[in-house]
């Protein structure tokens, strides 16, 4: 059956939650959003005007979003799956058209693709980053590619050199990856356009909600024209892909924190590092530019079976990937991508983490993958 890449976890978790409410169960969950009372007052301010749909707080969200990452322009949307779609349609993209897609991802991407009628190419990932691989990516090109959809996974920038020199458009997706770096740059900053998702369990959130980012001005007026289909001169099929001020305002809040959530996931990442060094496992690539918005670890056996007993435990963790796109497509092959799906497991890591649940945490998994080794 397929779910959302996001939802699914989030149900999960907030059933786990629950049990632990009741008393039955006591779980860190595998992902939580970092709210407070700033939050709070934003939003109350919003609703004290009465002007609660898409207005001066969404556009002042885009203005610091851009700005943010020393952009010309951005369009905010009501996801980052519509955020997507709307870059595909303003570039242009449709029926006999190619896009080159990783097999180990989400099936938003998926979704994105097929919405615009266009043929999604599954590429394979390297797989010490889980990104894509270039040199997979250039034997998959032909005539009819006209773009590369490439995820910054689990916050780790992909090799954005390696992409760039097969001179195809590239539409970053930095779902997973606000304020990440590529050699000193923010990621997103680097192709045709960029997408990213607020979800209520991303590195930044507005509940629900979505932003397309562009150094063209031209594209991300494309993008605003189609996210709303009301008081248009001339009909087109467009879309209700809107958000509103109230999304807006705790995006405003969480722009501002930015700074602090990433230096709080870099330092449990730090520790993390130190405790699970000794293990022979993968772990993820120390690059400065890593924002680990998702601490994945290579475990070299099945991760359903470790997941469980960690679950057992009290650990919410999961394999990162629901499902890989290509067993949805019954496409064979992609052995890197299968192997990641196997043995990849995602550990619980973002800034609301008390030290208490670290340790916790820390002394659960090492207990687990000493009985392993």
């Amino acid at each position: 059956m397929k779910r959302g890449c996001a939802a699914w976890k989030y149900k999960n978790e907030n059933n786990a939650m629950m049990k632990q409410r009741s008393g039955k169960t006591k779980i860190i969950p595998h992902s939580r959003p970092t709210l407070g009372q700033a939050e709070i007052e934003s939003v109350s301010r919003v609703m004290a005007t009465s002007h609660i749909a898409q207005g001066q707080v969404v556009y002042d969200f885009e203005q610091a979003f851009a700005e943010y990452l020393g952009v010309k322009s951005a369009a905010c949307t009501s996801s980052g799956t519509a955020a997507l779609h709307l870059v595909l349609k303003a570039m242009g993209i449709g029926e006999q058209d190619e896009v080159v897609i990783p097999s180990y991802v989400c099936t938003a991407l998926l979704n994105s693709v097929e919405y615009v009628g266009a043929k999604p190419i599954l590429a394979e990932i390297d797989p010490d980053t889980y990104n894509l691989d270039p040199k997979d990516v250039k034997g998959r090109l032909s005539s009819r590619t006209k773009a590369i959809i490439v995820p910054h996974l689990f916050g780790l920038p992909a090799d954005i050199d390696g992409l760039l020199a097969l001179n195809i458009p590239i539409i970053e997706d930095c779902a997973q990856a606000v304020g990440s770096t590529y050699r000193q740059h923010f990621t997103g900053t680097f192709g045709k356009a960029a997408i990213f998702s607020f979800y209520a369990t991303k590195v930044m959130t507005t509940g629900e909600g979505g932003m397309v980012i562009s150094n063209s001005k031209d594209l991300i007026d494309r993008v605003k024209d189609l996210r709303e289909y009301d008081h248009k001169d001339e009909y087109l099929v467009r879309y209700n892909y809107k958000m509103t001020d109230i999304h807006a305002a705790i995006g405003m809040v969480q722009l501002d924190r930015i700074k602090t959530f990433l230096r709080r996931r870099r330092d449990i990442a730090e520790l993390y590092n130190q405790a699970f060094d000794s293990f022979g496992l993968q772990l993820p690539p120390q690059n400065k530019g890593h924002i680990y918005y998702r601490y994945v670890i290579g475990l070299g056996t099945d991760a359903e079976v470790l997941a469980k007993t960690l679950q057992n435990q009290g650990i919410g963790c999961a394999r990162p990937v629901f499902l890989p796109l290509h067993r949805y497509l019954n496409l064979k092959g992609y052995y890197q991508t299968e192997n990641a799906w196997e043995q990849a497991l995602s550990i619980p890591i973002y800034p609301s983490l008390s030290t208490q649940d670290i340790d916790r945490l820390i002394d659960r998994c090492t207990e687990t993958f000493r009985k392993m080794a």
